[in-house]
């Protein structure tokens, strides 16, 4: 039988280092307090750059010399990279009828190409260091289930990033890298709250989230922090016999 790690260590970050993108607000903001306060020193990636405890910076995740020059300094700063929250993402609400070629494209660079980048340059590091590493990569529960009209190319980032992680797991396995995804339902946040009052015409958006609400078993939308403990979790020591999995978090809603 192997060592059996104590309850009070499965859950300290103590020495480890962390990025989180997107993580001045909202789901990021929930999941950079609960990796620092598990003890992770937190390197705070977004295109806000909001003074918040750690390292903070601007970062567009969809440009490549930019995903370079934020693992670069994450290294220069805490000495290395321990774990991946890519969070960073965007779901502006325009039907397909109406939607542009770079409405699509915009999308499916931030959402699906930023991920892919930050992983790319992030686990090289992890791969370098040799000590493995954590990858969490955050889709949504409409890479499952279709949520509102408006959406598909969000829709369609999300399930790229869900089959992506699944590969990925694959590969960086042998390198002692987990990669698991985490899909939200509905998350009360700043940009929730911005694409309700930029419906698109005809859309009543307070009638789709009445409709919404009433399909989530647990009678509320959550909240960034019941993000930030999942996260926390697959961080930790808790999650060490899994890799290629996603956690549905999202109050019941898919049962409906």
């Amino acid at each position: 039988m192997t060592d059996v790690t104590p309850m009070n260590k499965l859950l300290d970050l103590t020495g480890k280092v962390a990025i989180v993108t997107g993580g001045a607000m909202g789901i990021g903001l929930g999941i950079v307090n609960r990796l620092q306060e598990a003890g992770a020193k937190v390197y705070s990636a977004d295109k806000q750059s909001l003074p918040l405890r750690g390292k903070t910076t601007g970062v567009d995740v969809s440009k490549e010399e930019d995903v370079k020059k934020m693992v670069s300094e994450a290294v220069s700063k805490f000495g290395g990279i321990d774990i991946l929250v890519n969070n960073a993402g965007i779901y502006p609400s325009i039907p397909v009828e109406q939607m542009t070629v770079a409405d699509f494209d915009k999308v499916i660079a931030v959402n699906l190409r930023g991920v892919f980048l930050c992983t790319k340059y992030v686990s090289e590091e992890m791969i370098k260091q040799g000590r493995g590493g954590k990858i969490i990569n955050i889709t949504s529960i409409d890479a499952l289930h279709p949520s509102s009209v408006g959406l598909a190319h969000y829709d369609a980032s999300k399930h790229g990033v869900w089959g992506f992680t699944k590969n990925v797991a694959l590969e960086l396995a042998p390198h002692k890298i987990w990669v698991n995804a985490i899909a939200p339902g509905a998350i009360a946040t700043p940009g929730v709250a911005e694409m309700q009052k930029n419906a698109p015409a005809g859309v009543d958006m307070s009638k789709v989230l009445e409709g919404f609400l009433a399909k989530i078993p647990m009678h509320r939308i959550g909240e960034p922090d019941d993000i930030g403990k999942v996260a926390l979790f697959l961080a930790s020591d808790m999650s060490s016999y899994m890799t290629g999995a996603q956690i549905v978090v999202d109050g019941g809603v898919l049962l409906s």
